[in-house]
């Protein structure tokens, strides 16, 4: 049985917690997991990496100081053929839309992004289709296979062993027929949306930008939590659309998703109906959100949302 890639993500030099679920979805009996770690500390991810099955870590160097998909892809594709990999698995994140298809081109292999489901052992995986509308079962052929997994899709279960770090330089220069001018950090401070473990969403009920401070007041106060959108307050100008939930948007995956003054249309149900509790504020008892939610509150937000920022303030109160 050949060994099982994961392209590993990494934030502030940690690996995102994110890619625990990878290794928990890729994970079978007997199964052996193979990291791939590009241009990062591996050493510094062996500990997290071994508590979730992972028995090997390629520390992939390309001497490249600078971010180029092209070089990274053709370097995982490298690893991936020393090792002998035909299927990887990666997150369906903003470098991992940018990486997996790359990888796929460069093997001709078959791609499925947003997975939510994987059997590795009968290529066949499970993705949403029709805006959440219906369940889609694909089976893939071929001699390589790339899966992009949706963040926070699967939750994570550890397996503790032990793993080694196996050193990889790769030392080939692809044309991808673009140069990179520049590399820009963002400074916002923010994090992605789908990695998140709790989303709190504002739309038209907000008025204005102004008030989604009151949005940030209540993320403030809770662990690894965001601010997001709706497409109305993204295209109102109240918000960048990084922060845009739905199918035009980002799809999320979060532990509780509280829409505050969101209608509910098809569209953002789509980006967000997967998330395993779900909440709503709105005055109007019948707006299409309430019959996608598992708890709401039928009420004024700007009453509701100054009250459950006091009292998320007092449970983090020492």
């Amino acid at each position: 049985m050949n060994p099982i890639g994961l392209l590993i993500e990494f934030k502030d030099g940690r690996v995102k917690e994110a890619n625990f679920g990878l290794a928990t979805a890729a994970r079978g009996k007997n199964r052996q997991l193979i990291a791939l770690v590009v241009d990062a500390s591996a050493g510094d991810a062996r500990r997290a990496l071994e508590a979730f099955g992972v028995t090997r870590i390629v520390n992939i160097t390309t001497g490249s100081r600078r971010w180029d998909p092209a070089i990274r892809a053709a370097a995982v594709v490298a690893a991936m053929e020393q090792f002998e990999i035909s299927s990887l698995v990666g997150l369906t994140s903003p470098a991992g839309r940018e990486l997996l298809p790359r990888i796929a081109a460069r093997l001709d292999a078959a791609l499925v992004m947003d997975c939510i489901e994987l059997d590795l052992d009968g290529r066949r995986v499970k993705t949403s289709q029709y805006s959440g509308k219906t369940m889609a079962t694909i089976a893939l052929t071929g001699s390589h296979f790339i899966y992009g997994m949706g963040v926070n899709a699967v939750a994570p279960l550890q397996c503790q062993v032990t793993a080694e770090i196996i050193d990889f330089a790769f030392e080939g220069n692809p044309d991808p027929g673009y140069r990179v001018i520049e590399t820009r950090t963002d400074s916002s401070g923010t994090q992605y949306l789908a990695e998140s473990d709790v989303i709190i969403s504002g739309g038209r009920g907000l008025k204005n930008a102004e008030n989604f401070n009151l949005l940030i007041a209540c993320a403030g106060h809770i662990n690894n939590a965001s601010v997001g959108a709706s497409r109305v307050a993204v295209d109102n100008g109240w918000v960048p659309y990084a922060m845009q939930v739905g199918q035009t948007g980002v799809k999320v995956n979060p532990k509780v998703y509280l829409a505050a003054g969101i209608s509910g249309s098809i569209q953002h149900v789509a980006g967000m109906k997967t998330a395993k509790t779900i909440i709503a504020i709105n005055t109007d008892e019948n707006a299409a959100i309430m019959a996608n939610c598992d708890y709401f509150a039928v009420g004024d937000l700007f009453e509701i949302l100054p009250e459950l920022e006091k009292a998320l303030a007092a449970v983090r109160r020492p």
